[in-house]
């Protein structure tokens, strides 16, 4: 008698640890599962592009490996976004990416971007005009330091130099 009394005792001890260890971990999978309120800002991309950029999906993909959550909109009116966030036309490349509060305007170097969101200047933005050879999502090899610039309403100032 003595003996299933002590087996009654463990059995319902394990029982009570293995409920509390299964409450434990859902309680820890619950609160460490992301969700789109949880996402730190900084993170988050939003980029715009036309239906038909190959090297916009590769841009994508440059920022998916450097741990951004990107959301892609695919427009066929390109001129309104560019025209939103005050991009003179010089300025301009194939899209447009929105990080936080800033607009990072074409190929432009992971480096170039932790500079902005690091700084955190006043500005609307950076820009890498065209399509230069060798920057993210483009093919071929680097010629010479890409210019980085800064964007204020409109107005164009350097910013770094890679």
């Amino acid at each position: 008698m003595v003996k299933n009394k002590r087996n009654v005792i463990i059995g319902s001890s394990t029982f009570i640890i293995v409920i509390a260890l299964i409450w434990l971990g859902s309680s820890f999978m619950q609160n460490n599962t992301s969700n789109e309120s949880d996402i730190n800002p900084a993170t988050k991309a939003t980029i715009y592009k036309s239906p038909t950029c190959g090297c916009c999906v590769k841009y994508i993909s440059y920022l998916k490996k450097q741990d951004f959550v990107v959301e892609t909109v695919t427009t066929e009116d390109m001129w309104s976004i560019k025209n939103q966030y005050q991009i003179p036309s010089d300025m301009e490349s194939c899209h447009t990416t929105v990080i936080g509060d800033y607009f990072i305007e074409g190929h432009v170097p992971l480096e170039a971007v932790e500079k902005l969101l690091q700084e955190q200047p006043d500005i609307d933005g950076i820009a890498l005009p065209d399509m230069p050879a060798g920057s993210p999502g483009m093919p071929g090899k680097k010629q010479g330091e890409w210019q980085i610039y800064t964007l204020k309403n409109g107005e164009v100032n350097q910013f770094v130099n890679l």
